[in-house]
Formats: C-alpha cells, structure tokens, sequence
C-alpha cells in the first residue's frame, strides 16, 4: 500500500462516519462491515464513534459498499451502480443451509399431517374434519391474512407515505372479533360449508350463490392470487437471482404438493409453522431496523429528511408527508382520508374477516365456538405486530436508502426497480438483504417463501371449495364423493397452473404501491357482499329479490369504477391530473361509503316491496333465530338436487357439521366396489392413496369425523375466560387507535 493511502482511507471514513445524524451501529453491520473495519483500523478511530453517527452518506453508499464482503484485501467498491436496488450477490452457505431446513421442514410437516388427518371424505378434506384446536386456526387465520404481499405493500406504503396504512390492520383486530363472537354463531347454527351455500340458505334460489362463487374465484385471481405471485416474484427474483419462473414453478410444486393430497388440514398444520417463522424473522428484522436508526423517536426524527439526492429542489415529489406518523389525516386532500377510514375500511374489513371463505373456512374447521373464538383471539393480537414487522421497518428503508426507495425521478425510478410510478414497493426486500448478517437473510428469505406459500394454499383450498361445493355441485348434483374430491384437487392444480401463466400480466401491471392498489380493487367489489351479508344475518325481512338486485347495482357501480380507475390510471406525481371528477376527487374509500349505501337502500326497498321470506329460510339463519329449534326440512333446499335415497340418511342430515355433501352416495362405493377394486393398478392405488381416497374410508360415516362444531353450547368458565380476553383485546385495540390516530 503506498503511504499516502492511509490518510486517504482516514479521511474517507471520517467523512462517512461524520456526514449527519442517521445510520446506526446496526446499519453498518452489514455486507459493507469490512469497509468501515478497515478505515476505523487505518484512521486510528475508536469503533464506538461509529455507533453515534452515520447518516446520509453513509446510508446511500452501501448498495455499492455490498460487494466487499468477499475480504478485508477488495479494493474501494467502484463496481455496481449506485442506483442499483440489488446488488448481484450470492447467498452463502448459512443462508443456503436455512433455505433448505426451512423447505424439509414445510414438507415434513405438510405430509405429516396429510398422513395424520382423515382426508378421505369431503368434510375431512375441506374442512379438515371439524377437530382443529385454537392455536392452528388462530396461526392459519394470521398466516392465511398476511401473504408476501403484506410484507412488500405495507413496507412500500409505509415507506411512501408513513403509517396509515396500518389502520387495515387495526381495523382487521376488531373484525376477526366480529366474527367469532356475532357472524360464526349464525354460520355454525345454519350448519354451513361455504359463503355462497349460507345466501342459498338464507334467501333460496341459484342466482345469489352461484354469483357470489364467480364473483369470490375473480376476487381471488386478482387480488390475492396475482398480487402474492408478484410481492413474491419481487422477493426471489432479487435476492436468489434465479429465473423467475422456475422459482415460482418449485414453490407451487411444494405447495400443491400437500395442498392436493393433504386439504384444509395440512394447510392449517403448515399455516401454524409458518406463522412461527413469519412472527421469528420479521420481529428480528425490526430490532435490526430500529437499532439502524436509533429506535422509534430516531425513526421520526430522521424520516422527514429521507430525501433522494436526485430529486428535483422546486418539485414536492418524492417528500415525505408531514402526518406521516399519524392515521388519521385530512377528509379531503390527504391519501387516506379519516372518515374514509372509519366508515368506508369498515366494510371491505367485514367482508374479509367474516364472510370471506379463506378465513370463514379456518374457524369452521375449529372443534367447537369456543375454539373458534379462542383462534379469533390469537389472531386478533398478532394483527397488532404488522405495524411494527412491516409498516416501520418500510419506513426505516426509506431513511437507510433514500435514493432507491425514495426515488421521486420517473427516469431514476424505471432505471431502479423498473417502474416509473416508484420504487417503494421495494423497501423491505432491500432492508433484507442489506442489513441482516448470513444466516438472517436466508432465514428473512424464508419468511417471505413462507408468506406466499401460506397465503397460496389457502387460497387455493378456499377457491377449490367454492368451485366444487357451490358450482360444480351444481352442475352434477348426483356426483358421488369420491368425484367432488377428485374435482376439487384437480382445480388446485389448474389453479397452480392458472398462476404460472399470470406472471406475465402481473409484471406489467405492478403499481407503485401495492398494497394500496389491493385495497382500492377491494373497496370496489366487496361492500356490496358486504351488505348483503349483514342484512341477511340481523334483519329477517330481507329476501331473495332484495339481496340479489341490491347486489347486482352494487356491483354494477363498482365495476364502473373499477374500469374507470384502468382507464384513468393516477398520473404520476410530475404530471397534470386530468382524470374525470369522479376518479380524481372521489377517495376510493369514499366510494366504498357509497357503494354501501347504495346497496343498501336497494335491498331495503326491494325487500319491503316484495314477500317476506319463509320460516325456514330465517330459522337459525339470523341472529335473533340462531337458537331456534332444527327444522328437519330447512336442511333440505341445498340437497334437495340429490337422489331420493340420500333424503333417507335422517341421521347423517340432523349429526353433520352441516356440510351438504357429507350424505353423497355412502351407499355408491358398495355398489362398484366388488366391479372396480380388482381391476385398479398399482399407478392408481397409489395415486388414490396419496389422495386419501385408498382403503375402505369412503364407507365411514362422515358425520364421525367432528360434529362439535354443529353446536353453539360452551363451557360457562370457558365462555367467561374468552369473554374477558375479548374486553382486554378490544381495549388494546382502541388504545392503539388512540395512541397512533
């Protein structure tokens, strides 16, 4: 070395070390640590300096400091462009290590629990045979809510425009309450399967369910589906570098895997495990984020000063908000207006936590009210940490790397992650593979697998159920049990394969914020079901004619937006708006108000200008009702289809969990099982055993397989610990809101 480099090397990191306020120990404990060793070394300073400076410097140099991690002999880093989001890097052997025992973990449990569970009937499969305790269904509600795209889009929002975004998640606490303790009882009474077999119940007729099942699968594809295989496409394109759709491939493979073979129960049993690694790696992620900046009150100092250098001084793109640590904001200029949060959130919220099959189904599968409740609980306090797992640490993103995750330049912007929009979608991928040391980023890597792959099965066993219970029952009525399962793996693997080929469209479709875009889509099509819902459920007198046209305009008016917002795309922030009045000035939350009301004064008029609805069609369907006396006939609507021998199965109709198709055919398999077993190869019987079709469990009674759930009775010292619980989560709820409005 010549000797005029180390006072070189000594000015450099004194510059570094002394060029503002922010950064952090931690911040520097990184890819880059070897660096700033080897200045502290050359430059005599003492590395406890190091702790209490930093700053924009600092933070805007290690996406080209992060290819030194090869040995304290590299020479200045000159190699990556700065404006380079994600430095080429290979994940070493610790990550790597991780990465496997995380996937042999999933797997071995996910074929545990398809060996474990009963998976031979209809109930067994969708609804993991009634027997599930709290914990797994409190885990799979939290797991099955919180996918990839939760960890990109609340970072990415937090990152853009602070902490609002986090009234979702308050708002989900109180509504996963809502369901166990006032929407589940009424499900439960009515001894119901799925959403749209509750409407067919409730207000008779095809038009309401069948609906309603098209209209959750397009929810589903669009919204759930595609925005999880995008947020997880950013995450393992960028850190694993490996060819996008071989990744995705391998990840649906193993998650097929236990989803078609294992059903509603190897899904809950993953869901309880990745929860557990969700909950490990994004709690230390934020002690790192947080120590990076000096904790919260550092966060809130140095966020107002995360400004891209590249910005333009005369423009205010790319500044950030000043209420950007508080929830409520402005009515009429501010990006989530506070009525529109606490009247227009509502309704999107109810619809997911209460009436969406994804969720509805995992507190169906509970062995009891009780259990349902308590899994209600878990869920309910877990949805406390998405703020600080998430929204935070998306905002830390921002101070450590302003000029990425900042970038308020459209060119600047396409040229870092591709989308002229911004690039905030990218704060927490970027805050992973920065921060965290070997080891941690592979475990960070496999929270976020864990999320796509927890929030895909889910999707997949709810959409299939939909599809096999409420549409293709339909179209084959007499369709043994044997047939309904096999239909319903099969949609698993059409569905894996539908989200395959959807790749392309997500990737050009990727919005500047992603989660805001979910909850815009959400805002239009869900409140209408929302309504209907709700007025099935507390007023008696709402009928068939009522729900289905209150439902229709509904839909009608959220669609028109819907097309109007793809029409009219938000221009970007250096652009003149020039959309219509009605995009531009009415908050999509706002219009979720009025969609609501819309439906329903619709369904109110029609309703009272038409009949009333049956006895049967209210009893135990509402709440008032719930505790009404079984009427035998009220079962028979959602069979009445079937053949006449299966209206002799008295026992199996009053025993079940209220799944219709728990009766099918048991008398059919005897009927083909002396013509059939003999001739079945090899290849089948073991296909048919992976299944859960092998053997003689078809000749079971399903009605054995947890009737619990069919009963609204509980424990009095049961139902007085959760009641209480209740009132201490409620209170943890409105003390958040109160602390961060």
């Amino acid at each position: 070395m010549a000797p005029d480099q180390p006072g070189i090397w000594s000015l450099t990191c004194k510059k570094v070390l002394s060029a503002g306020s922010g950064g952090g120990r931690a911040a520097r404990d990184r890819s880059p640590r070897v660096f700033f060793l080897s200045c502290l070394c050359l430059s005599g300073l003492r590395s406890t300096a190091g702790s209490r400076t930093g700053g924009s410097a600092s933070r805007r140099r290690p996406e080209s400091l992060s290819t030194m991690e090869s040995g304290p002999s590299s020479p200045p880093p000159t190699l990556s462009d700065p404006l380079d989001a994600f430095p080429q890097r290979s994940l070493e052997a610790g990550d790597i290590t991780v990465l496997v025992l995380y996937f042999l973990f999933v797997l071995a449990v996910g074929l545990w629990s398809t060996v474990k569970t009963k998976r031979d009937t209809v109930k067994g499969y969708f609804l993991a045979g009634g027997d599930m305790m709290w914990w797994p269904v409190g885990a799979s509600l939290f797991a099955s809510n919180i996918g990839s795209g939760h960890f990109v889009g609340l970072a990415g929002s937090g990152a853009a425009v602070g902490i609002s975004v986090a009234a979702y998640e308050f708002i989900g606490l109180f509504s996963v309450l809502i369901l166990a303790w006032i929407f589940l009882p009424i499900y439960i009474a009515g001894q119901v399967t799925t959403m749209p077999e509750y409407l067919r119940k409730r207000f008779g007729g095809n038009r309401i369910p069948t609906t309603l099942a098209v209209l959750y699968l397009f929810i589903y594809i669009f919204t759930k589906i595609s925005v999880d295989m995008y947020a997880g496409a950013i995450f393992i394109q960028q850190s694993l570098h490996l060819d996008l759709y071989l990744a995705t491939t391998g990840l649906l493979a193993i998650t097929a895997l236990y989803t078609i073979t294992g059903g509603l129960a190897a899904v809950i049993y993953t869901d309880a495990l990745q929860t557990v690694i969700m909950l490990v790696g994004a709690l230390t992620l934020m002690g790192y984020s947080f120590a990076a900046v000096g904790g919260l009150e550092g966060l809130t100092e140095k966020y107002f000063t995360a400004l891209a250098s590249n910005r333009s001084e005369n423009s205010s793109c790319g500044l950030p908000r000043e209420d950007a640590f508080h929830i409520f904001r402005d009515p009429l200029t501010s990006d989530l207006p506070w009525p529109g949060i606490l009247f227009g959130m509502s309704m999107p919220s109810l619809w997911y936590w209460c009436t969406d099959q994804v969720i509805v189904q995992r507190s169906l599968a509970a062995k009891s009210l009780s259990h349902a409740k308590g899994g209600s609980l878990m869920a309910a306090y877990l949805k406390v940490l998405p703020l600080f797992m998430m929204v935070f640490p998306g905002m830390v993103s921002r101070v450590l790397f302003p000029d990425q995750v900042a970038c308020a330049d459209p060119d600047i912007c396409q040229k870092v992650c591709g989308n002229p929009s911004g690039c905030s979608d990218i704060a927490y991928p970027k805050l992973v593979l920065e921060i965290l040391p070997t080891g941690l980023r592979g475990l960070m890597i496999a929270v976020m697998v864990a999320a796509l792959m927890s929030s895909l099965t889910s999707i997949f066993n709810s959409a299939s159920t939909i599809f096999t219970m409420d549409l293709w029952n339909r179209v084959r009525p007499r369709a043994s049990e044997q047939e309904l399962m096999i239909v319903g793996r099969v949609f698993v693997l059409l569905l894996v394969l539908g989200s395959i080929l959807w790749i392309p469209v997500i990737q050009a479709s990727q919005g500047g914020q992603l989660f805001i875009y979910i909850q815009s889509i959400s805002s239009y099509l869900q409140p209408p079901v929302a309504v209907v819902f709700i007025l099935g459920c507390f007023w008696k007198r709402a009928n068939e004619k009522g729900a289905f046209w209150g439902l229709i305009w509904g839909l009608l008016l959220g669609l028109i937006r819907l097309l109007l917002d793809f029409i009219y795309p938000q221009p970007r922030c250096d652009q003149r708006d020039e959309r219509p009045s009605v995009v531009k000035d009415v908050h999509y939350l706002y219009f979720s108000m009025v969609l609501s009301a819309v439906t329903l004064l619709v369904m109110s008029a029609v309703s009272w200008a038409t009949q009333p609805p049956s006895k049967e069609m209210v009893s135990r369907l509402t709440w008032f009702t719930r505790h009404d006396a079984v009427i035998q006939k009220a079962q028979g609507p959602p069979a009445s289809a079937l053949p006449p021998v299966l209206s002799q199965s008295g026992t199996a109709e009053a025993g079940g969990s209220g799944i219709q198709l728990d009766i099918v055919l048991e008398d059919k398999p005897k009927m083909h099982s002396g013509d059939v077993t003999p001739k079945k190869s090899r290849a089948l019987r073991a296909f048919l055993w992976l299944c859960g079709m092998g053997g003689q469990g078809q000749a079971q009674p399903p009605s054995t397989a947890g009737p619990s759930i069919a009963s609204l009775e509980e424990k009095p010292w049961v139902k007085t610990v959760l009641d209480i619980s209740l009132v201490a989560c409620v209170s943890c709820g409105v003390f958040l809101w109160g602390y961060f409005a």
